[in-house]
């Protein structure tokens, strides 16, 4: 549904040319990506979601693709049959990028667009975009405010010892 937010839980990577690690050497460093967002933040953004009566998502897997530019409707099936429930451009590597600092992430994406994935559709425009974004911007700032002052010490979890056995 258009404008509806999704609080991610996966990522596929699709792009190519981003500088995507902190660790270049000369240790080399293995940090997980299987669980790629903080559990706690996820659940925080999708309660405090369900508390101002957004429309949420709980998980999916965002394609995060070569930007800038809109995919092709061969791509755009393609994503769709290998279950990808999002496309981005931005996603990545941020999400891999904190977690080699140890740091707690989460992503809210919000859809804006049906890609070219839909029968009898027009393909999405930048106009589209801009015009569903900005209908909903206000919802996620909202959303932004009312979780961010629940956000705690960061937890000893998978965030915080991402370093511990990435070393070699």
């Amino acid at each position: 549904m258009l404008g509806e937010f999704v609080v991610s839980d996966q990522f596929v990577d699709r792009t190519a040319g981003r500088a995507d690690t902190f660790y270049d050497g000369p240790e080399t460093t293995h940090v997980s990506a299987a669980e790629p967002f903080c559990p706690d933040l996820r659940r925080l953004l999708v309660e405090g979601a369900r508390e101002l009566d957004l429309p949420v998502r709980d998980g999916g897997t965002i394609v995060v693709i070569q930007g800038p530019r809109f995919s092709t409707r061969a791509e755009s099936q393609w994503f769709q049959s290998a279950g990808w429930q999002a496309i981005n451009m931005t996603a990545y590597p941020e999400c891999h990028l904190a977690r080699e600092l140890e740091l707690c992430y989460a992503t809210i994406a919000m859809v804006t667009d049906y890609d070219v994935g839909v029968e009898d559709q027009e393909p999405v425009s930048a106009a589209q975009v801009v015009k569903v974004f900005n209908a909903n911007n206000e919802r996620l700032r909202e959303l932004l405010l009312a979780v961010i002052p629940k956000i705690g010490p960061q937890p000893d979890d998978v965030c915080a010892r991402a370093l511990d056995a990435a070393r070699l």
